[in-house]
């Protein structure tokens, strides 16, 4: 297969990014087969880069976001390093940015400018909280977003509220950056008109808190911390086995009656009016965890997971990411490849969008400024 029958083969896309989410997008719209320029910081580049060093001395965040694109080291503060920049975007379809607010209008990229001088021009705009409104100039790092949008309020137990183990609100925001850029592009197609598109932390983080905030709005009560449980589904949590524990998460009542009947054997529990409905076992969740704990733990881990899948009853094991690292769905099914990057090569995820006749870039990871040369040659 050849690049040019990747789906974004053909559309450049110019970014000033950093950190996640402006990253995160642009990875994606590369990964289709856009061209990414990636404007950094000579020097410096994108902070990520120095998060750590645990790839092969290059940082794990950065890897994992930068693949398939091309590092130009650039000034902006500088009449030549912004010229530079704008005539890049110019022969762009895309520009991206994250920058702080206000960040971009001072150095001559925002909206409006690069819209009024190139109306077919795709802009999107990534920020912490939105172009207007009161947290606007606020810090809005991926933890203080999960804290304001009350991501934080709803994980965690009972007795302790924590941020998910990772940057949420920033993945949410690349993954909504990308899919509006597209759609845009495709827009274009029919009308030649290109947009302004804004796309907040905030707002993309407020969005994934779903049914928790319709439980507030019309029965005006915040949901529970429930761990690994569910606030309105049981059983559904981690179950006691006899090496370990084990996920079961029962959706619905014919489900319930597979578990209780066709697993544990005990059809007078699955018809037992404190548990026949879903309702009735979250009313009576302790009893109906207590009722399954006392099942699960004449098992081992392996021999549940087994019993759970022929009776078609949703479980899982609970990994760690060494497990994950060797799961066989990934082994199995192809899903690790080869990237390189300055310091050598390194094992890398193909993306989790499959196309059945065209394999998604998997290009290096650029080094600082690794394409200066290049993208000036094409400036001259």
């Amino acid at each position: 297969m050849t690049d040019l029958e990747l789906p974004l083969a053909g559309v450049t896309v110019v970014s000033l990014e950093q950190a996640v989410a402006g990253p995160m997008a642009t990875r994606h719209l590369a990964d289709l087969g856009a061209r990414v320029i990636k404007l950094e910081r000579p020097g410096i580049g994108d902070f990520a880069r120095g998060y750590d060093q645990v790839v092969n001395g290059l940082a794990s965040h950065f890897v994992w976001l930068n693949r398939s694109k091309e590092s130009f080291a650039v000034d902006l503060t500088t009449d030549e390093g912004r010229a530079n920049a704008l005539q890049l975007i110019g022969r762009a379809d895309v520009f991206v940015q994250n920058c702080a607010p206000g960040v971009a209008q001072r150095l001559g990229l925002g909206s409006e400018a690069l819209r009024k001088l190139w109306p077919g021009l795709v802009v999107v705009n990534i920020s912490g909280y939105g172009e207007d409104g009161p947290k606007r100039d606020r810090k809005a790092y991926d933890m203080l977003i999960q804290a304001e949008t009350g991501m934080v309020s709803v994980t965690g137990t009972p007795d302790t509220a924590t941020k998910t183990g990772i940057p949420s609100a920033d993945i949410a925001a690349g993954m909504y950056a990308a899919l509006a850029a597209a759609s845009a592009l495709f827009r274009r197609t029919r009308n030649g008109a290109g947009a302004t598109v804004e796309v907040s932390m905030f707002d993309a983080a407020v969005e994934w808190m779903g049914y928790a905030l319709y439980v507030q709005l019309y029965a005006g009560r915040q949901i529970e911390r429930r761990g690994l449980g569910h606030a309105s589904i049981a059983p559904y949590d981690a179950y006691p086995t006899k090496d370990g524990s084990i996920l079961i998460g029962v959706q619905n009542d014919s489900g319930w009656r597979s578990l209780a009947d066709g697993v544990f054997g005990r059809p007078d529990i699955a018809d037992d009016p404190r548990f026949s409905t879903n309702m009735a076992r979250v009313a009576h969740r302790q009893e109906c965890d207590e009722f399954v704990s006392s099942q699960t733990s004449q098992w081992s881990t392996e021999q549940l997971d087994q019993r759970l899948a022929e009776a078609g009853v949703p479980a899982a094991q609970i990994n760690d990411m060494g497990a994950v690292v060797d799961h066989p769905q990934l082994s199995e099914r192809k899903r690790w490849r080869t990237v390189d990057t300055e310091n050598g090569a390194i094992r890398a995820l193909l993306p989790p969008m499959t196309f059945a006749d065209v394999d998604l870039r998997m290009d290096p990871v650029p080094a600082l400024g690794e394409h200066n040369e290049q993208i000036l040659s094409e400036l001259e």
